[in-house]
């Protein structure tokens, strides 16, 4: 099976809450950085034919959730139509929903969420 596309990496240091490479040595976090983006391009670089299998459908899954987020706001403007009622929780479940497929991608991949991801509090333990 083909190696994960450089889209695809940074695909999933994206999900898993990584800066991009180009500013991934700077700051305080720097010696954080480095040594996570390094365990995660290790692994990334290892991954069996099963596990790209899963690793992509992972992708594909989080692009379908990550989408649905700003489609979330076609309906705000109504309120109640006939016997349809929104969901006014629509965006943050949504939002709740694709944060918790970017952990179980990380999860899988063995690494934890990185500083840019929204909620730090449920970090996956390595």
């Amino acid at each position: 099976m083909v190696p994960l596309t450089d889209a695809e990496k940074s695909d999933v240091r994206r999900h898993c809450g990584y800066p991009i490479q180009a500013i991934a040595g700077t700051g305080g976090q720097s010696w954080f950085l480095y040594q996570q983006l390094g365990q995660m391009e290790s692994r990334m670089n290892r991954l069996n034919d099963q596990e790209l299998r899963i690793t992509r459908t992972y992708l594909a899954t989080l692009l379908n959730l990550e989408l649905a987020v700003p489609r979330s706001g076609d309906s705000l403007d109504t309120d109640q139509a006939a016997v349809w009622t929104r969901n006014r929780t629509e965006q943050q479940d949504r939002l709740a929903l694709f944060d918790e497929w970017r952990r179980r991608l990380c999860a899988f991949l063995g690494i934890q969420p990185g500083p840019y991801f929204p909620d730090k509090t449920n970090w996956v333990v390595v």
